[in-house]
């Protein structure tokens, strides 16, 4: 057989093409047949009109208007071609369509005509011994000589339809892309060409619309609501324009010389990415916003190719100029220590929209929902509020010192704190390091949250912490620890957020959460030394304070990357506790997760998903 290339490079490659069919000569049928064995679409645009004697809308012959071949589907317009390549992009389909465009009736040369000089054409071919390669130069040349030059005319009249018709269908696709709603009223692939070609164009539409919105969401264990950003990691590779070979951080105002990476990240992304990794398909959902850019095209085909559920992501399109897509410069030294780092996560802070969260948090009906502090403090409260309204227990990840505080927003007079307190907390779980803790604590006590919320208070005393707490702190944690006012900012905080793991590198993890009064630990004598405090008075729901050190699981000498270690923690320990663990007994598995990562290029390290059997276990053993 003599296939051209361009067929099966339309089974492959992902591109749009428009053409006025085959030439009259080809074996039209079975090229059809092998371009749906290709798994391209094929579809003729029906201009209005059906093929005579109402047999269905005919696949052109080149120059010829129809062939006597039905077209396997059938296109109304540009907007709808439009359409359907938008679909098939975002479904990230990667064989290509072919739009026939018939010839204009009046450069078109009739069928019967063309098959007598096709007909005559091709035997003389054959006669003379012309095959292979050498056969359809002599064939055009015939025909050409045949049609007395119409053929040529004909060409060049149907280059110029195909061209003005496919810079229509580019103007109509860029209209989709800047956010024009969609419905394609496209005859379907698989039903009766000649019923469609009966049936008034109004009439012919598909049953589904092809915004490329994407399928309602599923319920998932876990929705991690928060940012989505492009990271550059800038690793110093030693060395100095002093000549100094020792220096292990990069020098100021100059350049350095570096290794640079590139990868996927954000908070929000990554403990998305660590929860699916330790848990499997189909129970975590991640929801951010991109910009309609290459690093927003990235991210998205990224995710894709990674298996997270991406149904929740909003790309904002040109309507929205100012939405760059977030990106982040990580600075580190020679030991991959971060030096400094860069973040442009403008869109998170400036874009809203309320109802989208809310109708988000509906749909998925998470189990957790994990809030990062890269939002507003406006959307940080939506999100808390329809998690509480749709029945999730929520986590908080402050992100950066200055962005943690965003969870306790100023108070205006006489108003009573947005955040409610334990046993019916905003947040259940926090996993900040020392210094997003004091930044929380201060913002709380700063604004008012520490000393005019009499609920707060209510809480605080409870716990019963008496006098001499700080030897408990230091028989817990250590005299550093408790000389730093850990433990004091977390007791503080327990009654907005009733349990808050503080992260503090190879020092290890300092857990701190609230007791209720039925609590079994409060009567457990292995964990008699972690309870700091027990309830002294008749506070309906708090039986005591209980504390614990988990030492850091290895002190790691190879770092590859610092980025992402603490949310790889956080995304491990939410999927534990929506498997049904609990905090105490999960920890281990999540720190030795983070290692992982912290040996790892990747922000959440793959070898992630080898500890999905010890996080089975951990749950199991913790209930």
């Amino acid at each position: 057989m003599d296939v051209s290339a361009d067929l099966t490079e339309l089974g492959r490659t992902r591109v749009a093409v428009v053409s006025s069919g085959c030439k009259g000569f080809l074996d039209i049928p079975r090229t059809l047949e092998f371009l749906e064995t290709q798994g391209a679409l094929v579809a003729t645009f029906a201009d209005g009109g059906a093929a005579a004697g109402g047999k269905g809308v005919d696949f052109p012959a080149f120059w010829a208007r129809e062939s006597g071949v039905p077209s396997p589907s059938v296109v109304r317009d540009e907007r709808d071609a439009a359409a359907i390549i938008l679909a098939q992009e975002r479904l990230g389909i990667e064989s290509g369509m072919l739009f026939a465009n018939p010839i204009p009736e009046e450069a078109a040369i009739p069928r019967k005509e063309m098959e007598l000089v096709i007909e005559t054409a091709v035997r003389e071919a054959a006669e003379k011994g012309f095959t292979g390669s050498a056969n359809t130069p002599y064939v055009l040349t015939r025909i050409r000589q045949l049609t007395e030059e119409r053929s040529t005319s004909a060409n060049v009249a149907l280059v110029r339809s195909n061209v003005a018709r496919a810079a229509k269908i580019s103007v109509e696709l860029a209209k989709l892309l800047d956010g024009a709603p969609v419905t394609v009223k496209a005859a379907s692939p698989g039903v009766d060409s000649a019923k469609q070609a009966s049936t008034p164009a109004a009439k012919i539409q598909s049953e589904v619309d092809t915004a490329a919105k994407p399928e309602d969401p599923h319920p998932v264990d876990v929705l991690a609501a928060g940012s989505v950003a492009l990271d550059l990691n800038c690793d110093y590779a030693g060395g100095s324009p002093s000549g100094n070979s020792k220096a292990v951080s990069p020098a100021l105002h100059t350049s350095n010389p570096s290794t640079i990476s590139q990868s996927v990240g954000g908070v929000g992304h990554n403990i998305a990415l660590a929860a699916h990794r330790i848990s499997g398909e189909g129970k975590v959902r991640l929801c951010s916003m991109v910009g309609d850019d290459i690093a927003g095209s990235t991210i998205l085909s990224t995710l894709q190719a990674s298996g997270l559920d991406t149904s929740s992501i909003r790309q904002l399109g040109a309507e929205f100029p100012s939405a760059r897509t977030a990106q982040y410069v990580a600075v580190n030294d020679a030991d991959k220590n971060l030096v400094m780092a860069m973040a442009d996560m403008d869109i998170f802070s400036t874009h809203s929209f309320p109802a989208d969260w809310t109708s988000t948090v509906a749909a998925s009906k998470p189990k957790w929902l994990v809030v990062d502090a890269n939002w507003s403090e406006a959307d940080i409260q939506t999100w808390l509020r329809a998690g509480t309204k749709h029945g999730a227990d929520i986590a908080f990840e402050p992100v950066s010192a200055a962005k943690s505080q965003r969870l306790f927003p100023t108070l205006k007079t006489n108003q009573t704190p947005p955040l409610s307190v334990y046993p019916h907390a905003s947040v259940g779980l926090c996993t900040p390091n020392q210094h997003e803790l004091l930044a929380m604590y201060e913002a709380a006590r700063g604004r008012g949250y520490l000393e005019h919320d009499a609920a707060w208070f209510g809480v605080l005393d409870g716990f019963g912490i008496l006098r001499g707490a700080r030897d408990r702190f230091v028989d817990i944690a250590s005299a550093p620890i408790a000389d730093a006012g850990i433990p004091v900012q977390c007791v503080n905080l327990l009654p907005y957020i009733p349990t808050i793991v503080a992260k503090m590198g190879a020092g290890g993890a300092l857990l701190a959460t609230v007791l209720g009064r039925e609590d079994p630990r409060l009567k457990d004598p292995e964990h008699a030394r972690f309870v700091v405090s027990r309830s002294m008075n008749d506070h309906p729901h708090v039986g005591g304070v209980y504390m614990r050190l988990f030492p850091a699981v290895e002190q790691v000498e190879d770092v590859v990357s610092v980025n992402g270690i603490g949310d790889t923690f956080m995304g491990v320990l939410v999927a534990g506790l929506a498997m049904g663990g609990k905090v105490d007994g999960l920890i281990d598995v999540a720190q030795r997760a983070a290692v992982l990562t912290l040996r790892s290029k990747e922000s959440v390290s793959e070898e992630v998903r080898g500890l999905r059997g010890d996080l089975r276990r951990a749950v199991e053993e913790s209930r």
